[in-house]
């Protein structure tokens, strides 16, 4: 083959530019400190760097951005929670204090003052927010979960209940004792006012979850039982009830009848009577077992909602009737489809974890209506007490006659038995409290557990992940980062071999065959 000068021409400058291209890229991979500037540089790099951020990326999604939003919403709850249980030990403490029999007038007042501040105080929690989405209130994140001033909405509430929530209570029947003052002592009302007519007597009660009701619809459940050939049956059972008030003469509360079932519109308590209570004792949804409660319906109508009541909604089924059309709130709950509404976070690859806590799960309605309760008793004895002691005092005016004196011994004497009853009902009370109080407190306790162990569980996620973290990023680094002292002398060489080459090339170029003639 014949060598000629034009082709030491074109084979020296594919070399100088092949030699170029090899010092383009070393330059481009000194200045990105990458391997691969373009995907046709090393494919096979290129797909596993494309994997590699890939995986990079999605950690640092949960590593930097879900981990974080999750413990900051656990810790919002766990703050919330552990503030909750720090009020329901208080009020532990206040239930330890009145259960003191020796309490003095001075001792009861500070008690109730404190007994009405903690009341107020042990929902007020319950609209924490993180990032403006309320904590407690499942996916009704948008809404608060007491109501943050005095309202007027109107709900049809139905709680689910069962015979668990019947208790007994005590009724000291004061007569007119609490209406008597100097001016009607001796009027019709007052002057046959005895000790005799002075008792106390246990009542049977289903106590709603709020009270100030407007109106009720009934009491509903239903009842298995065998028939003839021995298989189960279920039948429906309804319960009316009549409607009466506090203020009513006689109290619905001295007046319940074996049969009756009275509802009390301000305290929120259906009265039964002892055939009553007994037929829903006996409530089972299945015969061959022992214990085994059936659920009891009792829907109510309520429209007046002061600072801090628990919505409805959060809790119950229930319509909200003034809207429209009306709104209606977990009906799921009537099929028994209860969901708790959990909030999950993605915190790894197929890996979730809870963030929240509803609110039947912490906040029950019994913890202000066990406080109602004592509070109430506590009242009853302080107005007493103050009967008394201005009995007292007229006992030992003399300007009173004699016939006077005869009818102010007899109602101080029934003012000091009411008294004496109505302390031992408030004892009884304040006892039970603590019971109550202690199982409240379990139940938060038992949440504020719970979301701890669901900080530990995310606490050690968030250190696997920081591990996977630093792992792809090292197996990531290791594919792509350019070795700069490496690539820096092959950049060197390249740069002496390119101008060496020019050089040479300069020369042989320069002879021709001209030279030879």
């Amino acid at each position: 083959m014949r060598i000629t000068t034009k082709v030491i021409q074109n084979n020296s400058l594919s070399n100088i530019n092949t030699n170029k291209l090899l010092q383009d890229k070393l330059s481009a991979q000194m200045a990105t400190e990458k391997k691969v500037v373009r995907p046709s540089d090393d494919p096979i790099v290129a797909i596993r760097a494309l994997r590699l951020r890939t995986n990079v990326n999605q950690i640092n999604q949960y590593y930097e951005k879900n981990v974080p939003d999750a413990e900051a919403w656990l810790s919002i709850t766990e703050s919330a929670l552990s503030t909750m249980a720090d009020v329901v030990t208080d009020m532990i403490s206040k239930c330890n204090r009145g259960s003191n029999e020796d309490l003095k007038s001075e001792d009861r007042e500070t008690l109730l003052t404190d007994l009405k501040a903690l009341r107020d105080e042990v929902y007020a929690t319950g609209n924490a927010d993180y990032a403006g989405r309320t904590v407690f209130t499942g996916y009704r994140t948008d809404t608060n979960l007491v109501f943050t001033e005095k309202t007027s909405a109107t709900y049809s509430i139905t709680e689910q209940i069962d015979n668990s929530i019947l208790d007994k209570i005590t009724y000291v029947d004061t007569g007119k004792l609490g209406s008597l003052n100097e001016s009607n002592f001796k009027d019709a009302d007052h002057a046959g006012i005895e000790e005799t007519g002075i008792e106390q007597k246990e009542i049977y009660r289903l106590r709603l979850s709020y009270d100030n009701v407007s109106g009720f619809t009934g009491i509903s459940y239903n009842k298995t039982e065998l028939d003839a050939d021995g298989k189960p049956v279920t039948t429906t059972t309804n319960i009316t009830a009549t409607t009466a008030s506090i203020y009513e003469d006689p109290s619905p509360y001295n007046s319940v009848g074996d049969d009756d079932v009275v509802l009390v519109k301000e305290t929120g308590e259906v009265l039964l009577g002892k055939n009553k209570y007994n037929e829903l004792m006996s409530v089972q949804d299945d015969p061959s077992t022992v214990d085994n409660e059936a659920e009891i319906r009792v829907v109510y109508e309520k429209k007046e909602w002061n600072k801090n009541d628990l919505k409805p909604e959060h809790f119950f089924h229930c319509i909200k009737t003034e809207e429209t059309p009306a709104i209606e709130y977990n009906k799921e709950y009537l099929d028994g489809t209860k969901e708790h509404q959990p909030i999950e976070y993605d915190v790894g690859l197929n890996q979730t974890i809870r963030v929240n806590t509803t609110a039947d799960e912490a906040f029950d309605h019994s913890i202000k209506r066990d406080v109602d309760d004592m509070v109430k008793t506590l009242e009853d004895v302080m107005d007493m007490e103050k009967i008394v002691k201005k009995l007292e005092t007229m006992s030992k005016d003399t300007s009173y006659s004699e016939a006077d004196q005869a009818i102010i011994k007899e109602q101080l004497a029934a003012a000091e038995k009411s008294f004496t009853f109505l302390k031992e009902k408030m004892q009884k009370a304040f006892e039970n409290g603590i019971t109550k109080m202690q199982k409240h407190l379990d139940d938060v306790n038992y949440a504020v557990t719970t979301v701890g162990n669901r900080s530990r569980k995310l606490e050690l996620i968030e250190n696997r992940l920081m591990s996977q973290k630093t792992n792809f990023e090292t197996l990531q680094s290791e594919n792509e980062d350019a070795d700069i002292t490496e690539v820096a002398i092959q950049l060197s060489s390249a740069e002496l071999t390119y101008n060496a080459a020019l050089m040479s090339t300069g020369k042989i170029l320069q002879t021709n065959l001209m030279q030879f003639i």
